[in-house]
């Protein structure tokens, strides 16, 4: 018999990819494509769930072209994706009535503030979640409150909600023809829809956002055999995982005893900690949230720390202001100064996410004097995202009472080694990368390949983990706290920046 892999499609927020994974969890083949943000507006985030949908079937068999295999050799399929960002469609047509809504948009925020009555955290106990613009059943109903024929056709019965996974099982199951509308747990539970505890979604919640029962998908466990692919390129392939990229990045770390933590570094910057069978809600500014369910097995829940802007930061000094032709030169223009010359760069794009949650926040770089060039600009740039780790460790380490003892990365910004040294230097713990550092798509993997017995369980993951780099704290502790309160003295400059009159 042939060696068999297992595909897992990774729909992130700038792109899709697809990667085929040997039994040890290697790649043997890859393939990515680039999707297009849109911003209609100041604060606005779309991408066209069409052409998500195309790229997806177009990395699918590139990725099968460059591991020189073909649909056979192929054992299951995992999928993993941006989570909060939501597509409404006609389950008829297949048609999506708006563009998916990116859960970096902001445009919720009134919704938000009339569901909540001044009180943030008002459904905190049943949803784990704090209100915020993150999520996604406000963005359903902007849809259907915005969209011509949007909500008469959904109180009909012919509209179909979901998280970009939903989208793509559907479309991969058959679409129109009896294509499959289900939702894995740690997707579910950043819907702002679904009972963290029992697992179901919520009446209440569901009335409170005036979203019809009947748009809703099924909600189903991480690791499990769900269907058959009916798309042409896949058909016949069992689709055994779904995973939102963050629990599928936690699942990939092999972050399977409590008080184990990843971070990882994409478009934003997340950080999920274990917290075993129970669900801990936070009294610091955290999400509680489903990190994975096995197939008759009990939930595993975690907190989680979420930052918004950190490799979009890079982008941005990239296409918006022409710093450098692209991403990976930021490292040198940072090491060509010694420090950030007392510059400070808080990139509350989308305003601030944990542990403030501040939707009025924006964008500000502090500390500027005629000495600031642009390498300390860069420099500040990178040392952001170390900083808003920084914040979201010390209020998970107060949340759950465990100190954390070294902290696992991954992402596309674990390659930037001086941002790696500084991300030591602040959280004063170890940093460790493992060999295979697209862990979010290997997660997805590993959920598919335990579903159908390609791989025992857990302990086969952990088993295949292994370090590649470990960088250690240097600075000394005086010069880093002096930093770090600076740093928190620049975030104060950001709050209370949108009100009525910038809001127009």
């Amino acid at each position: 018999m042939s060696e068999k892999y297992i595909l897992a499609i990774d729909s992130g927020t700038t792109s899709s990819r697809a990667i085929v994974f040997n039994h040890s969890g290697r790649i043997v083949g890859s393939h990515q494509l680039e999707h297009e943000q849109i911003f209609p507006r100041a604060g606005w985030v779309e991408h066209d769930p069409i052409e998500i949908w195309t790229r997806t079937v177009q990395v699918i068999t590139g990725a099968l072209h460059a591991a020189a295999v073909t649909k056979d050799d192929i054992a299951a399929i995992g999928i993993t994706n941006q989570r909060e960002t939501t597509v409404v469609w006609d389950k008829h047509t297949g048609k999506p009535v708006y563009n998916a809504i990116v859960w970096q948009d902001t445009r919720t925020q009134a919704i938000v503030d009339e569901l909540g009555g001044g009180d943030q955290y008002k459904y905190q106990h049943k949803v784990g979640l704090p209100l915020a613009t993150y999520f996604c059943g406000p963005k359903v109903k902007w849809i259907l409150d915005n969209v011509e024929g949007a909500r008469a056709a959904a109180e009909a019965g012919d509209l179909l909600m979901g998280t970009i996974d939903c989208w793509l099982i559907w479309n991969l199951t058959g679409g129109v023809n009896d294509g499959m509308h289900i939702i894995d747990v740690t997707n579910a539970s950043r819907t702002f829809l679904m009972d963290v505890q029992t697992l179901q979604w919520d009446p209440e919640m569901a009335e409170a956002l005036t979203i019809p029962a009947s748009m809703l998908p099924m909600i189903v466990p991480s690791s499990k055999v769900y269907g058959e692919a009916k798309e042409p390129v896949v058909a016949g392939l069992p689709i055994a995982g779904d995973l939102g990229d963050q629990q599928a990045a936690t699942f990939g770390q092999a972050c399977f005893e409590v008080g184990k933590a990843k971070n990882t570094y994409g478009t934003g910057c997340f950080m999920l900690m274990n917290t075993g069978e129970t669900p801990v809600f936070s009294q610091n500014g955290l999400l509680t949230t489903v990190c994975y369910q096995i197939d008759g097995q009990k939930p595993v829940y975690a907190l989680e720390g979420s930052i918004a802007v950190t490799g979009s930061l890079i982008q941005w000094l990239r296409d918006n202001l022409k710093m450098f032709d692209s991403s990976p030169e930021v490292e040198a223009l940072a090491m060509s100064v010694d420090d950030n010359g007392g510059a400070y760069f808080v990139p509350a794009f989308s305003g601030l996410f944990a542990p403030y949650w501040r939707g009025d926040a924006r964008g500000a770089i502090v500390g500027l004097t005629r000495y600031v060039n642009r390498g300390h600009l860069a420099r500040a740039a990178l040392e952001a995202t170390a900083f808003q780790t920084r914040e979201v460790l010390d209020a998970m380490e107060a949340d759950s009472g465990a100190k954390l003892a070294e902290l696992k990365v991954d992402g596309g910004m674990t390659a930037n080694n001086l941002l790696m040294q500084f991300q030591a230097d602040m959280v004063g713990v170890p940093v460790v990368r493992p060999v295979v550092a697209e862990t979010t798509a290997l997660g997805a993997a590993y959920a598919a390949g335990i579903a159908v017995g390609f791989w025992n369980g857990e302990q086969d993951v952990i088993d295949n983990w292994a370090v590649d780099k470990r960088w250690v704290p240097e600075m000394d502790e005086e010069h880093r706290d002096r930093l770090y309160r600076n740093w928190k003295k620049a975030v104060t400059k950001t709050f209370n920046w949108v009100d009525e009159d910038v809001a127009e």
